[in-house]
């Protein structure tokens, strides 16, 4: 049998590779699963976590941000020690949490609230709320810090917040469901998700304008540029009752699909390791993370994670592996509601 035909000896090929952690919130499992990038393996898992929908790592790798959508909250944990370092009040469902680059401030978008929490990352305190288009789901920072792209998954548009107001400045028109938006690495364009049309559109962020539409594979959520700005991943979720299982490698360039690869059944969350080598999917519908070697194009591993693996996020802190560890939370009453995308 050759490498390329043997699971294990391909998985072999790519230990060593990429150093650090991924990150994967379980939103089924109440559970944050972390994987040690080395061995592409399972380091250790952490439970207490309501309905967990999004996760994310800050710039420098030292912290990480997670949501809880039935208690309305997010928590911030050191990416070391494993401890929660502070939790934050948001508003109803919160979907996605993002830090700017200089660490200053994270933005939580409240998909039921048709909203955005900006909250002061050090000393965990809101500071204001910030209304959006409809149904906020995914958002980024642009590489400056200057902007927060909203993809407004209840609507057409993208919200444009200005990180030095922190108020709405622009809606874009792109096209149905925006489920997440992706900056290229230069920061003028920022890619957006389109779940209601099967594409991916592309903005240009100096004039704040549709420029372009690609199709991609049946429901694309999750979407992330390589941070060499060689490809444009778009994971294809598809539906309850027939799951996607692809996700489309467009080149930036092109914008061009240039190849479809089956990552595994509702492909979901997508993020790539700071070096570009490798990109990890999270499958929904089949409780696993597939790791794509960005060289070959092909799944090198999968994974097996908690139950519906969701958002994932990548850090540069390595951990030594350990058992099961409980998160240090209080009791949360919180609203009931659940999020579906």
């Amino acid at each position: 049998m050759s490498t390329a035909d043997d699971p294990d000896a391909r998985a072999a090929l790519h230990k060593g590779l990429v150093s650090g952690t991924v990150w994967v919130a379980n939103e089924d499992g109440s559970s944050l699963t972390l994987i040690d990038t080395a061995t592409n393996k399972v380091s250790t898992t952490l439970t207490g976590l309501k309905s967990p929908h999004n996760v994310q790592a800050t710039a420098d790798g030292d912290s990480v941000w997670a949501v809880s959508g039935t208690t309305s909250m997010a928590i911030k944990l050191d990416a070391s020690t494993l401890a929660v370092t502070g939790m934050v009040a948001t508003g109803t469902m919160p979907a996605h949490v993002v830090i700017t680059p200089d660490l200053a401030t994270s933005y939580i978008t409240n998909n039921a609230d048709d909203s955005v929490t900006a909250v002061n990352a050090s000393t965990m305190q809101p500071i204001t709320t910030i209304p959006v288009g409809t149904g906020p789901h995914g958002l980024r920072p642009s590489p400056d810090g200057k902007w927060i792209y909203v993809a407004n998954i209840g609507g057409t548009t993208l919200s444009v917040i200005d990180t030095a107001t922190n108020s709405q400045v622009a809606e874009i028109e792109v096209g149905t469901a925006p489920a997440q938006v992706a900056f290229s690495a230069d920061g003028r364009f920022v890619y957006a998700s389109l779940s209601g049309e099967d594409a991916i559109a592309k903005v240009d962020v100096s004039t704040r304008s549709l420029v372009g539409k690609t199709a991609v594979g049946p429901g694309p959520i999750q979407t992330f540029v390589s941070p060499d700005n060689k490809y444009l991943l778009v994971a294809n979720q598809g539906t309850d009752d027939k799951p996607g299982t692809t996700v489309s490698v467009l080149s930036v360039d092109t914008f061009a699909v240039v190849k479809s690869v089956n990552t595994g059944d509702g492909a979901h969350g997508v993020v790539i390791d700071p070096s570009s080598r490798h990109a990890y999917i999270t499958n929904m519908a089949a409780d696993t993370v597939a790791v794509l070697d960005l060289k070959s194009l092909a799944v090198v591993a999968r994974i097996p994670v908690g139950a519906t693996p969701n958002g994932i996020s990548f850090s540069t802190q390595t951990l030594k592996p350990t058992s099961e560890t409980k998160l240090d939370l209080p009791v949360e009453s919180g609203n009931s509601s659940t999020m579906e995308h």
